[in-house]
């Protein structure tokens, strides 16, 4: 028979029993609790790892895609300056080539205005104010205007310094009342087409 002495006792050690338990599962508690915090510790500094990985290789990819972009950019503009250069190359080449080409036919058409100069010029007073004379002037005034619209100009040499561009010298006077160099008299009148001789001028040049 179990006596009420000896209850206490076995009750005071199951007590303590089941606190050591209790102690063990928690410390037990506490290991886990600590594993999972350095787990959770561990996976969040792999995770902002790959993160940093996965930005660092992002920024390469956009840096080779703006070097790339920069490449073909860079090639882009050099072929719209290459085509621009080849467009305005053969602009020139093609007015050249009309200015070559309407100048030998503006050159050939020089006789016939000289033609006519020295046709009205020939003329009396009295043939003047005939009909015929002012419908010779008038023929002779719209084929100086049809020139004109062309880019045909007439030099006007005389009086002015002599320059081997412009005039070609055929004789030589002495003038005191010229200065040196100077263009005396135009014999035969010198034509401008745009900014190229034409004819040049035949003249008398003085001292």
């Amino acid at each position: 028979m179990i006596s009420l002495k000896e209850k206490p006792e076995k009750g005071s050690e199951g007590m303590k029993e089941q606190e050591k338990k209790f102690q063990e599962k928690e410390e037990k508690d506490a290991e886990t609790s600590a594993e999972n915090i350095e787990e959770k510790e561990a996976d969040k500094k792999d995770s902002e790892e790959k993160a940093e990985d996965k930005k660092d290789d992002l920024e390469d990819q956009i840096k080779a895609k703006d070097a790339e972009i920069a490449d073909w950019k860079d090639k882009y503009q050099r072929l719209m300056a290459e085509f621009e250069n080849a467009r305005k190359r053969m602009s020139k080449e093609s007015t050249q080539r009309y200015d070559m080409g309407a100048m030998g036919v503006l050159e050939k058409l020089l006789p016939v205005i000289d033609n006519f100069e020295r046709g009205l010029e020939s003329v009396s007073e009295e043939e003047k104010n005939s009909a015929f004379v002012q419908g010779i002037q008038q023929i002779y005034k719209q084929l100086i205007s049809v020139m004109e619209d062309l880019g045909v100009t007439p030099m006007d040499a005389e009086g002015k310094e002599f320059d081997a561009n412009l005039h070609n010298a055929v004789m030589h006077v002495e003038d005191e009342e010229l200065g040196e160099n100077i263009v005396a008299e135009e014999l035969q009148k010198g034509y401008m087409y745009k900014e190229s001789v034409l004819r040049h001028s035949m003249v008398k040049v003085a001292n």
